[in-house]
């Protein structure tokens, strides 16, 4: 399952990827987050996509609401196990197959996997058939060989790059908390989650993942108010804000300031954006 707004490049190489794989996936579900062309979107071959359709929020795009509503449909149609690869990342080949028989060996606990940033691709894209070759995984991230498995990976580093999980856990934990809106917290939330539901996060060393290359912002200021506005439904819920070091970065740059102890606001004279409480 996978969500997109735009990044029509990425969906179709990751599409390809997929069908590439040494299991290709028995359901491809893609949440097309106010996406005509990705509505429209039927490509050929094998794996045929099921697109589900979702209108947009004035606040951002729906990326929380848009995931539950992916896998809602996934579990409809009789999955046992749900993977959520984030548009940018193309498939290892052996992802689909290592997620799947990790999450039914221990269907109690939930699944990550290493994922590369890719470089600028060429002019006419990534190489498929050589992914492996450009292995070289975030060194921030548990990052085990091919076959091995990384226990007990602390939850604060759940990704939603790339993640996976039996259906009975997917159902256990609720999915991704919808007040979240927009940019960033939604991923530490479901952390969170997990924690407080003691449920194991682990990495599987042989679902491999690569991130297609595209521009980023760090910090990113471009998404402030969805940062306040997510880091405050994230202080409600757990008592401390997210994200600390983005926040400090932006406060040094004069884009947001201090409110309280450890929460954070607008510059005086910005409209805030905070949820009601």
């Amino acid at each position: 399952m996978t969500i997109a707004h735009g990044r029509h490049d990425h969906l179709l190489a990751q599409h390809g990827s997929l069908a590439m794989g040494s299991r290709v996936p028995d359901l491809y579900v893609v949440v097309a987050m106010d996406d005509a062309w990705i509505e429209s979107w039927r490509p050929e071959g094998t794996l045929r996509p099921t697109v589900v359709a979702m209108g947009s929020d004035p606040r951002g795009l729906p990326l929380a609401a848009a995931r539950n509503a992916g896998f809602a449909v996934a579990l409809e149609r009789g999955a046992d196990v749900v993977i959520g690869l984030d548009v940018d990342c193309l498939a290892g080949r052996d992802l689909v197959a290592a997620y799947a028989d990790a999450a039914v060996r221990e269907a109690h606990v939930a699944w990550t996997g290493p994922v590369t940033y890719l470089k600028p691709r060429a002019r006419r894209g990534y190489d498929l058939a050589v992914l492996a070759g450009a292995d070289d995984p975030h060194p921030a991230r548990p990052a085990p060989e091919p076959g091995d498995v990384a226990r007990r990976t602390p939850p604060e580093l759940f990704w939603s790059l790339s993640f996976a999980c039996h259906r009975d856990l997917w159902q256990r934990v609720g999915g991704f908390c919808e007040e979240y809106v927009g940019y960033g917290a939604e991923d530490t939330d479901f952390g969170r989650q997990l924690e407080a539901g003691g449920i194991e996060l682990a990495s599987e060393g042989s679902a491999r993942a690569y991130h297609q290359h595209h521009d980023s912002e760090v910090p990113p200021r471009r998404h402030v108010p969805d940062l306040l506005r997510n880091g405050a439904v994230y202080a409600r819920r757990w008592g401390s804000w997210p994200m600390e070091g983005w926040f400090e970065t932006l406060a040094q740059e004069g884009l947001v300031v201090r409110d309280g102890a450890d929460g954070w606001a607008p510059p005086p004279g910005v409209p805030g954006t905070r949820p009601p409480s």
